[in-house]
């Protein structure tokens, strides 16, 4: 990991809502976009809620119309996280945001172009010190409506570099855009510049992050399912952070928005670039040692214990006592496999031997009475009692192979009938 890079620092907020900090020291924030109509206020704010409870810092919403900016006005005083409105043809839908409250307005340089429009959303922003995401994405820089003008620039980018010359194009609309805001003396700006491909996204904001002291707001566009999109994002906002480019991130995927909200904190936390809020499960892939349907077993602990649980502790289901050991004495709870049994360890120390049927039960008992020590004061997070030594494996939860193998097991004559 690469040190963080040095950028201005923008904040979005307001009292009530609270106020998130995008660029310089603060922490990385987590964004998503709502799927429904804004104009349908009361699903809006329900929308916004379910992804603030799961960790986005801020919600973006659509307004395409005037009906949408004039929702902002009842939703806003009902959301508990600041609110960004999307607008990408008309720019009096940015006036109208601003008037509503919206605490940013996200533009996109291909498709308002026009100087005074431009001008008037600065203006409008400035007087209520809202921020300004400025979103060249792939999709809307080459020119639309001059077909001659278009024409050239399909030409000129289909004939070159794979994509240096779209990259060339998405910096140039950049340095224009950015010279409008800078004459009016406005500097509370979030830049994005996304594609579809993984590896553009990478060059792009690299590119953008040696020329620029702003914030940058990372994301793949148009990455897909929750299937292969989240391979594409990972890749390349995972590699940018780890550069330490980026300061704000929205995964994007055509499915419940839910899931980029929590693939995002997920990737963050990987990175330490995010605390953890609730359990980090950690499971092994299983294999020929497997004694267990350790598969069902970490569904169920997925689906019972991890909505139970509040601290972010650590627990670890391995299927067998090869690497189950060193897993439980990493883990603040953990559980390793054998012969249809197993072995569970809270912070190093053995408290139960449970037959395959009652490991879920007792891991969560074990999980639930851990968690209420620790609130207690009576425990800590990430410590270990002791240090754990592997089963005989032809012990406790020794394969019935191995006990054969070590003369243990009286041998069984089947005698043959003719």
């Amino acid at each position: 990991m690469l040190p963080r890079r040095a950028t201005r620092q923008v904040t979005v907020g307001d009292d009530r809502v609270g106020r998130v900090l995008i660029g310089g020291s603060a922490p990385v924030s987590v964004q998503t976009m709502c799927a429904g109509y804004t104009y349908d206020i009361d699903a809006c704010v329900a929308e916004i809620e379910r992804y603030a409870k799961a960790g986005a810092d801020l919600v973006r919403v659509a307004v395409p119309e005037r009906k949408d900016t004039e929702a902002l006005a009842q939703i806003i005083p009902q959301v508990s996280v600041p609110i960004v409105a999307d607008v990408h043809f008309h720019y009096q839908r940015a006036l109208e945001a601003v008037e509503s409250g919206v605490h940013k307005i996200r533009l996109n340089p291909g498709n308002i172009s026009d100087r005074d429009q431009v001008n008037a959303v600065i203006d409008a922003c400035k007087s209520r010190g809202i921020p300004i995401r400025i979103g060249v994405n792939e999709g809307s820089i080459i020119e639309r409506k001059d077909k001659q003008r278009r024409a050239v620039e399909l030409g000129q980018y289909f004939a070159g570099h794979r994509s240096g010359h779209l990259l060339a194009i998405m910096i140039a609309k950049l340095e224009e855009y950015l010279d409008i805001f800078r004459e009016r003396d406005f500097h509370d700006i979030v830049i994005s510049a996304k594609s579809m491909d993984a590896a553009l996204v990478i060059d792009a904001y690299t590119e953008i992050a040696a020329r620029f002291d702003y914030p940058l707001h990372l994301g793949v566009t148009h990455a897909g399912t929750r299937d292969t999109g989240s391979i594409r994002s990972v890749v390349a906002l995972g590699s940018l952070l780890a550069n330490g480019i980026g300061d704000t991130v929205r995964i994007s995927y055509a499915s419940d928005h839910i899931d980029e909200v929590k693939d995002a904190a997920e990737m963050l936390c990987c990175l330490g670039l995010r605390a953890r809020k609730g359990v980090e499960l950690v499971a092994c892939p299983t294999c020929g040692r497997i004694q267990v349907d350790l598969f069902t077993l970490v569904k169920e602990v997925e689906r019972t214990l991890m909505p139970r649980l509040e601290l972010p502790m650590k627990v670890a289901v391995m299927g067998c006592i090869v690497n189950g050991p060193g897993e439980a004495e990493g883990a603040d709870v953990a559980v390793f496999a054998g012969d249809r049994r197993g072995i569970i360890y809270v912070q190093g120390e053995r408290v139960a031997n449970v037959p395959e049927p009652e490991i879920l039960n007792r891991l969560l008992a074990e999980c639930l009475a851990f968690e209420a020590k620790v609130k207690r004061g009576e425990a800590t997070l990430g410590q270990k009692v002791v240090k754990i030594v592997p089963p005989d494996p032809i012990g406790d939860l020794g394969s019935g192979h191995a006990r054969i193998a070590a003369g243990l097991v009286q041998p069984v004559t089947v005698s043959q009938t003719h």
